[in-house]
Formats: C-alpha cells, sequence, structure tokens
C-alpha cells in the first residue's frame, strides 16, 4: 500500500499517547486513551469500543461468522517496529493484518481473488481507514498473495471459527501470545497456492527449515516442508517436471514434516536456475539449501 501522510492511520489510533496526539488535530473526536493496550511482552484480547475515524465511526465486535469480500492492501516499513492496536510490535515479515472491527487478535483465511492464493493470518491491528478497503495486510502477506507490486486487491476475508475462539480463551488464561497461537488448530499463519499446496514453512515447520539450512553439504531447492503427506505429495508430482524431486519424511522436536527437494546440485549456480522455475511455477517460498 502506498501510504498518504495527510491520511489517519491504523497504528496512531492505539499506540503511544505521543502519536495520539501528534494526530488529535486531524479528527477533534478521536478520543481512544481508555482502549488502548500496552503490552510490550505480547498480545491481549480485546473487541475494543466504538470510535471515529475522519468523520466515521466504527464499531468493533464479535463476528466469527464474518465473511466479506472487497479490496486489501498492504502495510510496511512505515509502520515496522510500532505498536499494534492490541499491544504488539508490529513486523512487517510476519503475517499479520488490520481490520476496522473484528476483535484483536483474531484468525482469518484471506483470498486473492484475482489469482486464487489464500492465507491464513493473524488480525491484530485496526484499519485500513482508506476508500472502501476492507483489510490491510503485512508486506509479507501482500509478497505471498500476489499483490505487492500492484499496491490492492480484490479479496474475500473469511474469519476462521474454531481457530478465533480457542486463540481468544487462550490470551484470556493469559498464555503467552506464542504460546497461545501453537495451541490453536490453526498453529501459525499459513500461505496456499490457487491449487491448495501449503508454500511457506511457520512455526514449528520454521525450525525444520533452520535447522537444514543450518547444514552445509550439497546444494538442494527445497519446495517446503509440510506436516501433510498428501499436499506434499502433489507439490512433488508438480514439480517433476522441472528436475528430481524427492519427498522425505523428518522429525523436528516431535513434530513429522514431509519435505519436498529437488536436486542435488553441484553447484549454487545449477541450484539458482532450478528455483527460479520452481518460483516461476507458483511455490514463491522454494530456497536454496545445503544439506
Amino acid at each position: 500500500m502506498i501510504f498518504n501522510n495527510k491520511i489517519l492511520c491504523r497504528s496512531i489510533l492505539f499506540t503511544a499517547l505521543v502519536l495520539l496526539n501528534a494526530c488529535a488535530s486531524q479528527d477533534k473526536s478521536l478520543n481512544l486513551s481508555q482502549d488502548v493496550v500496552f503490552n510490550t511482552k505480547g498480545s491481549s484480547y480485546k473487541v475494543g469500543k466504538p470510535y471515529k475515524v475522519m468523520g466515521k465511526w466504527y464499531t468493533p465486535q464479535e463476528d466469527f461468522d464474518y465473511n466479506e469480500t472487497g479490496i486489501a492492501s498492504w502495510y510496511g516499513k512505515d509502520f515496522h517496529a510500532k505498536y499494534t492496536a492490541n499491544g504488539e510490535v508490529y513486523d512487517m515479515n510476519s503475517l499479520t493484518a488490520a481490520h476496522k472491527t473484528l476483535p484483536l487478535p483474531s484468525i482469518v483465511r484471506v483470498t486473492n481473488l484475482e489469482n486464487g492464493r489464500s492465507l491464513v493470518l493473524r488480525v491484530n491491528d485496526r484499519g485500513p481507514f482508506v476508500g472502501n478497503r476492507i483489510i490491510d495486510i503485512s508486506k509479507r502477506g501482500a509478497q505471498l498473495l500476489g499483490f505487492q507490486n500492484q499496491g490492492t486487491a480484490k479479496v474475500r476475508v473469511e474469519v476462521m471459527k474454531e481457530e478465533s475462539q480457542q486463540l481468544k480463551q487462550a490470551l484470556l488464561n493469559k498464555e503467552d501470545i506464542q504460546i497461545a497461537i501453537r495451541n490453536t488448530p490453526a498453529p501459525a499463519p499459513t500461505a496456499y497456492t490457487s491449487a491448495g499446496d501449503k508454500i511457506q514453512a511457520v512455526g514449528a515447520e520454521a525450525k525444520y527449515a533452520r535447522a537444514v539450512a543450518s547444514e552445509k553439504k550439497k546444494y538442494f531447492v527445497q519446495a517446503g516442508a509440510f506436516s501433510n503427506q498428501e499436499i506434499a505429495g502433489r507439490l512433488s508430482r508438480r514439480l517433476n517436471s522441472i528436475g528430481n524431486t524427492v519427498t522425505s519424511p523428518t522429525t523436528v522436536d516431535g513434530w513429522r514434516f514431509y519435505r519436498v527437494r529437488l536436486g542435488p546440485y553441484n553447484n549454487e549456480n545449477d541450484a539458482k536456475l532450478a528455483l527460479a522455475k520452481v518460483q516461476g511455477s507458483g511455490v514463491a517460498e522454494a530456497t536454496i539449501i545445503k544439506d
């Protein structure tokens, strides 16, 4: 998303008092200090009181059946490392989003209706307050959904009811945000291609990816590491036309994964050529590793 400094942005609504004061002149009705949550140790659960931005009122509410189609945008470095509306520190490289009324946090599935990609995100911020946009997505989320360069996309946003309710209960029980996420049915945000294949290693799977990357032996292109063997098999078959594809099981910290790899390659240049083909086929999170 390309930001206009004259537009009141989401983070100002719920961040440090000095930023609230700086924007007060733009909208005299903005008075949210009693509803601010500061929690540098992690997230807290909140619905929030009605608030007014640029002359329009918004009423946060629990709506676990929420399903809406509209325009998505994204936000990046201007808000990176600043507080979100529920007390987290915004990371533009994480898979999170901002919404005007959903509880914080909520788990939503966002589908890019222009290319079929979908993404599971955690809503932890307020916004966007520009035009008819219904959700603001992190920079990384926009990359995975395939609309970073164009700035906006038509999407469908659906609340994942069970996951959102369990995350809510975990946080109300004072669990740390990372523990709470791991204990929900959808333990972490996840990316999918239009064919339904998961394309990003997250959560415990990210531990596996880091462990593999730390070993330095031969060059491989790793297309993904999946907890679902069927999904791994589908991706492996789809990539067979590019090169020698192998699906192999592994266990990391008690978690079972099926990694999809192409190779081995004798040198990094050959691996880069294969990587370009894999990413060109729609597996954006493929990466070169040494093993």
